[in-house]
């Protein structure tokens, strides 16, 4: 059995598994450890499963202008420019770029992941 003394760092809780700011999309993103015979083990982001739309409460719309810019967007209704990939999530795009990529196309601004709107409250 390999020594691995990052994993055992990470098992101690001496290394936080994931130093991500609040407001990235990588924020409680696992951290995997690959391990093989005869190498250094190796740090590594575990999968990030997009959200479904179901997941996310709409709280308006927003339609594309030429010139707009996602960061710009973010920003404006979020009031974050890196929060950019919560509208990416929720309007079901891999790209930043093909949210504003088309004048006249709705953006939809929601609530974060899970947190349920007004018409969703119990």
């Amino acid at each position: 059995m390999m020594n691995d003394p990052l994993k055992a760092l990470l098992d101690a809780g001496v290394l936080k598994a994931n130093t991500f700011p609040e407001n990235s999309r990588y924020h409680g993103t696992d951290i995997g450890i690959l391990v093989q015979d005869g190498r250094m083990p190796v740090a590594y982001l575990k999968r990030r499963f997009i959200p479904g739309p179901e997941r996310f409460a709409v709280i308006q719309e927003h339609t594309v202008a030429e010139g707009d810019r996602v960061d710009n967007l973010a920003a404006q209704y979020l009031g974050d420019p890196e929060l950019y990939w919560r509208l990416c999530d929720a309007n079901g795009v891999m790209h930043p770029e093909e949210l504003t990529e088309r004048v006249g196309a709705k953006v939809v601004i929601t609530l974060p992941e899970g947190v349920p709107g007004v018409t969703d409250a119990e």
